[in-house]
């Protein structure tokens, strides 16, 4: 895949509902996200998504795209997400990987919170 489809992968993440998180999640993912209970399972993570307003606005920077094999992509980035009663700041990983052509997974996310949000 390549890196304009990634980024619009992982942006859809951001804006899409909870069926595109069960079309790009994959069973076996982990995500750790600041709220409780932190640690999310694929299951969880779905299931937190549909309890959750989704952004409607999304920009990333500071972003970075590594392969460090075959059919695994590995993202870094700074998000800053917006929806009408609340903005938010975060460094993310995302870590996929490829099920067959053209078919994509999230394995890994995580987000980490900075201290001061500047």
């Amino acid at each position: 895949m390549e890196d304009a489809r990634v980024w619009e992968f992982e942006r859809s993440l951001w804006t899409g509902g909870p069926e595109t998180y069960e079309a790009l999640i994959d069973d076996e993912c982990l995500m750790v996200l600041p709220a409780q209970p932190y640690v999310f399972t694929a299951e969880q993570a779905i299931a937190a998504v549909e309890d959750t307003p989704r952004w409607s606005e999304v920009t990333f920077s500071e972003e970075q795209v590594v392969r460090p094999q075959e059919g695994l992509i590995v993202l870094s980035y700074r998000a800053e997400a917006k929806r009408s009663d609340r903005s938010y700041v975060a460094f993310c990983t995302s870590t996929i990987r490829r099920l067959a052509h053209d078919e994509w997974r999230v394995v890994q996310h995580q987000q980490t919170v900075p201290l001061t949000a500047g």
